[in-house]
């Protein structure tokens, strides 16, 4: 049985006040509903991503939705010299970084013995070490101030086995512990480190990318019989992110309703 998903939200101003920074922010994903959902809860939001038409596209549209253009920021997550540029643009055009969304992220679809390195290395350095490195660069900022708030994009692949997954699986994983990690260095400054579990939010670029018949049978699988809206995903990002959320750190959300 499949139910329909609630009502849009309206914006509470749980973010009234706050900068955040979203990475892979351009297009129909968790990232531009992130940026949309904190935009919408009174937040002064800072788009970055690989893509320069996309990220124009999406701070057009982001405009029209909620009235404010939002900064923008090019920045490959697999470039040091470029995420340390993304860090320093985004506290000049900000004046500061209170959220950082590390969403990037890069999938497929490859059994292992048929996975080239280049495939293994590519996502690994995508969705891994691009988390490792925009932390790395946003953090201390946020520990000099003593304050911030960073929630990473994961998955529920990160413990749950899916076949031809292997390399986004093990990426995601690695964000998991890297979270818990991160967060126990960065709470003696009160800065908050946590993570977003999803199973599956359907939008238009993982329907070009997911086999045919792959997101039926996964969204059939879900209790609610059908996959998450990519705004029900930002909405506990945007959880995180917020002062409700404050004795929170190391922690994993999953946003997931998957029966067996």
């Amino acid at each position: 049985m499949s139910r329909k998903a609630p009502a849009y939200p309206e914006g509470r101003s749980l973010l009234s006040g706050k900068t955040v920074v979203v990475t892979a922010a351009a297009g129909t994903g968790i990232g531009f509903w992130t940026a949309r959902r904190c935009a919408e809860e009174g937040a002064t939001v800072l788009l970055s991503d690989l893509h320069e038409r996309r990220l124009a596209e999406s701070a057009d549209e982001l405009e029209k939705l909620v009235g404010t253009r939002p900064a923008t920021c090019l920045c490959d997550v697999t470039n040091a010299e470029q995420v340390e540029t993304l860090a320093r643009s985004a506290v000049t055009e900000l004046g500061r970084v209170d959220v950082l969304v590390n969403n990037a992220g890069l999938g497929g679809h490859a059994r292992v013995v048929e996975m080239t390195d280049e495939q293994w290395g590519k996502v690994l350095d995508v969705t891994l070490n691009g988390t490792f490195r925009v932390t790395r660069a946003f953090l201390p900022h946020m520990l000099e101030r003593g304050t911030g708030a960073i929630v990473n994009n994961a998955s529920v692949l990160a413990w749950r086995a899916q076949v031809g997954q292997a390399h986004y699986a093990a990426a995601k994983a690695g964000v998991l512990a890297f979270t818990r990690c991160v967060a126990m260095e960065a709470a003696e400054s009160g800065v908050r480190v946590n993570a977003v579990s999803p199973s599956i939010a359907v939008h238009e670029f993982l329907s070009k990318v997911t086999p045919d018949g792959l997101i039926e049978e996964l969204s059939a699988k879900e209790a609610f019989g059908r996959a998450a809206e990519p705004w029900e995903v930002a909405n506990a990002i945007v959880f995180l992110a917020s002062d409700y959320s404050s004795y929170m750190t190391g922690e994993v959300v999953s946003v997931s309703n998957q029966h067996p």
